[in-house]
């Protein structure tokens, strides 16, 4: 009976396995049909945030077995080292990776060139443009010959490089980057920069719908003709550190946290502005580390608001709050190495910091100024110029009335009991008076 149950049960295992095998077979979807594309939206200069992001749109898409990855790109460049780290990513992808530069009016400049040309499928909207790769100089003015040629040419090599595996074309991508050309989306198609120009998602994916894509593991067809979309928006701890990622917010963060740290100095226990003095400048340190800095303006910029607490302390008659202004201002136009007007502090953002930054610190002043002079109300220095009444002849001696209290009283001048007397100084319980004039 044993041996005739353990063939029985052999069996059926035979049996079923190969049963469960088929239906799981039959219950999973076709690889590359019926599944699902992610579309992930960037906006904005490429920097570590824009990495990060897309970085995690691939990681997600991969997860979750979609078909593509499709790429909404709107960006006027940024800094090479995240355009390289995003380019990496695309070319490693076991999925296919398109991008879309959209919507209309959008464009792929810079570094937003490279990362279409390395994309698998390249598209544009109606309304866009492409192009002007040229590198700026990331070090502070301008570069040298040598150096400006070295960085070209390494800008160059790596286009063409790209270029060549996707079969675009060569000789505008080298031009794009020697002579920042730039080309329409109509433009861009015709001289096969792009592969298609579409209205929108919808219409991308019918364009995709049967396009063969090489990736790094093997060739792949697509197969996204009415397929589902998945967005990927961005979390808020990315939203957030896209934000103060702005050279103008770490221009703004920086003076603030400069500004409260001081104030805490030189009032202790206030609390609140080294509270939000602190965490501004570690938003502000983030925000710096993103971005191409020059050290010689976040200097300028302390040094600057150093002079207008100086103010408070020093009589300067203005001085110093003119030294704060022009510092201030020359560190926010070198705060960030590079040419690039979208990664630079605006001026028309940087004057009006300047010029409140200043105003607080002049009212910080006029307050300073004002309990300065304000008559202590705790201490024996606030008995002076009291109005005491005498009890007893001060001839020079007696005693007088102050707050209730009794006082031993001094006088150059005799004064009667029941007159009035002014407290002119104290030394230990002994106060000097004189006749109070009325």
């Amino acid at each position: 009976m044993r041996r005739l149950s353990h063939r029985l049960f052999l069996a059926a295992s035979l049996l079923i396995g190969p049963l469960l095998s088929l239906g799981s077979l039959w219950l999973a979807p076709a690889s590359g049909a019926g599944s699902h594309v992610v579309v992930a939206t960037y906006e904005g200069v490429i920097n570590p945030v824009a990495a990060e992001y897309l970085h995690d749109a691939l990681a997600f898409a991969e997860s979750s077995h979609a078909q593509a990855l499709i790429v909404k790109l709107d960006t006027p460049g940024g800094l090479d080292t995240s355009m390289r780290l995003i380019i990496k990513d695309m070319t490693n992808a076991p999925i296919p990776v398109a991008v879309y530069v959209a919507p209309s009016g959008g464009r792929a400049a810079s570094a937003g060139v490279f990362i279409t040309m390395a994309a698998h499928v390249a598209a544009m909207a109606p309304g866009t443009n492409i192009g002007a790769a040229h590198p700026v100089a990331m070090g502070g003015g301008e570069m040298d010959k040598t150096m400006q040629e070295k960085v070209e040419n390494d800008s160059v090599a790596y286009i063409k490089s790209i270029a060549e595996q996707r079969g675009r074309n060569v000789k505008w991508a080298e031009d794009a980057v020697r002579k920042s050309v730039s080309a329409t989306e109509k433009e861009a198609l015709d001289l096969k920069i792009i592969d298609v120009v579409v209205e929108d998602i919808p219409a991308l994916l019918a364009k995709l719908d049967g396009r063969k894509v090489t990736l790094a593991n093997g060739s792949v067809t697509l197969q996204t003709q009415g397929v589902e979309t998945r967005s990927f928006p961005m979390g808020w701890r990315l939203e957030a550190l896209k934000a103060i990622s702005d050279p103008n917010i770490a221009m703004l963060l920086m003076t603030i946290g400069t500004i409260g740290i001081l104030a805490e100095l030189y009032n202790p226990g206030a609390i609140l502005p080294g509270i939000v003095g602190a965490i501004s400048l570690i938003l502000a340190f983030y925000s710096l580390q993103s971005l191409p800095i020059n050290y010689a303006g976040v200097l300028l910029i302390i040094l600057g608001i150093v002079f207008f607490v100086l103010e408070i302390k020093v009589t300067s008659y203005g001085l110093l709050t003119l030294g704060g202004i022009a510092a201030m201002t020359l560190g926010g136009l070198l705060l960030v190495k590079t040419d690039a007007p979208f990664m630079q502090v605006s001026l028309s953002f940087l004057l009006p910091t300047v010029v409140t930054a200043a105003a607080i610190m002049a009212a910080m002043t006029w307050m300073a100024v004002k309990a300065g002079r304000r008559k202590p109300v705790t201490g024996k220095e606030s008995m002076i110029g009291q109005i005491a009444t005498v009890r007893t002849d001060v001839t020079p001696r007696g005693e007088v009335l102050l707050h209730g209290e009794l006082w031993e009283a001094v006088s150059d001048r005799p004064i009667k009991r029941g007159e009035e007397a002014e407290v002119t100084s104290i030394d230990g319980l002994t106060l000097t008076v004189a006749p109070r004039h009325k």
